[in-house]
């Protein structure tokens, strides 16, 4: 019994899990079906009728057989009356006449009747009594031919045909009466079979109705949910083609920035130091040397801070905290902005994935915030929880323009590739970035989880 109903059960549960495709197809199927089962209906009601009608039809056949066998004694008792008046020997032809057809009328009835017990009872009844009633004719003329004034004896016979003409009259009138019966038996079955049949009609059509209602329900949601796919497609690629231009554009804007970095930094302090070096050899003065020194010194930290920029090395050695606060200090002495910082100190090490993630978010937040809020201070908060980390970036400074905030919500057009490339990080890690106007200001804030997707990001990243 139990392993019965775990074979019943996956049934049941793929008729929830059945894809719109399956269901509207499943809603056609079952209004071909009901149609089917309608016409099935219409041929058995039809059949049904017909039936009746040749009841009906066969009820008027065994009374018309019966008025022939009445109508055939009558005519050859009123031929016998007529010669037994006048004597005239073209009566006795109508009594022979009537008196074959009789049989034969009889014969036809019972063919009519053959599958009633009781019609047949009656018709042998009726035979019998035809037959004394023949009879009784054939004997009056009979008489009549031997004693043509005997009329006592044709009274006689006269009063012994009046109970036997009654007695055909009963019988013929019960054989009716049962074919009536019968009738009306066979009108009220075939009336019932009607009614129900045009309720099984009614109700299969109006449900086939409903069905194909359902089915181009379905077919209309399945075509407006691919053309929404379609949409968004030839959108995400219009998006795609947009930031990998973007990206384009900024990788080489990025590497004039290092190039700039490089020639007015670093190579600055270079060439101060192959200067002094030229000097030292010429003159050999010791402060030249000393001055020499503190330039490759000066050209050592513009080294590091460029590559801290680049991937802080905090980052892999003691975690998110400790680089965000690092990076956030040195933003704040370079850019004069102040910021006010909440970061918890036992946030642990966090799959590198969603470090790095929140990491160029905070940087990228915080560039957008130097550039284009005029905000002289910001807001960094870091929330640890246990299946979820949360960012939040605030600025106080002018906000995003609702028409571009609007487009980036819808499509992700209009913003940039900045605020594009941040949310395409984040929804790659299965996060969520939200951007929320303040007054005053913008709220920047990212909810990635610690799930196994992170974890597995980050066995990717450490192969």
């Amino acid at each position: 019994m139990a392993s019965k109903n775990r074979g019943v059960w996956p049934q049941i549960v793929s008729l929830h899990t059945m894809s719109p495709r399956q269901k509207a197809q499943v809603a056609f199927v079952s209004a071909v079906a009901l149609l089917f089962m309608s016409g099935l209906a219409a041929w058995f009601t039809i059949t049904r009728l017909l039936e009746s009608e040749k009841w009906v039809v066969h009820t008027h056949e065994v009374r018309a057989a019966l008025g022939d066998i009445d109508s055939a004694v009558l005519r050859a008792g009123r031929a016998r009356s007529g010669y037994v008046i006048s004597g005239a020997d073209d009566f006795l032809s109508q009594v022979a006449v009537a008196a074959l057809e009789i049989p034969r009328a009889l014969q036809h009835l019972r063919d009519l009747t053959w599958d009633n017990p009781r019609q047949q009872e009656l018709c042998s009844r009726l035979e019998s009594v035809t037959a004394r009633r023949v009879a009784l004719l054939r004997e009056s003329i009979q008489s009549k031919k031997e004693s043509p004034q005997d009329d006592q004896r044709q009274a006689d016979l006269e009063r012994r045909s009046v109970p036997i003409a009654s007695e055909i009259t009963s019988i013929m009138q019960q054989m009716r009466e049962q074919e009536q019966q019968l009738l009306k038996i066979r009108e009220g079955a075939a009336h019932r079979r009607l009614i129900l049949t045009v309720v099984t009609l009614s109700t299969a059509f109006i449900l086939a109705l409903v069905l194909l209602a359902i089915h181009y329900r379905f077919l209309s949601a399945e075509l407006k949910a691919r053309e929404q796919a379609e949409t968004m497609a030839r959108d995400s690629e219009d998006s795609l083609r947009r930031l990998t231009g973007r990206l384009l554009q900024l990788q080489d804007a990025e590497r004039r920035k290092f190039s700039r970095e490089l020639h007015d930094s670093l190579g600055q302090y270079l060439a101060g130091v192959k200067m002094t070096l030229e000097m030292f050899a010429t003159r050999r003065e010791e402060y030249l040397l000393a001055e020499a020194i503190q330039l490759l010194d000066q050209s050592i930290a513009e080294t590091r801070m460029i590559s801290h920029l680049l991937h802080p090395p905090l980052l892999d050695e003691a975690g998110l905290s400790s680089a965000a606060k690092w990076y956030l200090e040195g933003f704040a002495q370079r850019s004069g902005i102040e910021i006010k910082i909440d970061l918890p100190d036992n946030v642990g090490r966090l799959p590198k994935p969603v470090a790095l993630g929140l990491f160029r978010v905070l940087q990228e937040s915080l560039t957008n915030i130097h550039r284009h809020s005029e905000s002289m201070k910001a807001e960094v908060v870091l929330t640890l929880l246990p299946q979820q980390v949360i960012l939040k970036v605030r600025d106080f400074g002018k906000g995003i323009a609702p028409e571009l905030l609007k487009g980036f919500l819808a499509k992700g057009t209009n913003s940039g590739v900045g605020l594009a490339g941040m949310r395409e990080r984040i929804r790659d890690l299965g996060g969520q970035l939200r951007i929320q106007p303040c007054q005053p200001g913008t709220l920047i804030s990212v909810t990635m989880p610690l799930t196994e997707r992170a974890e597995e990001m980050a066995a990717a990243s450490a192969d």
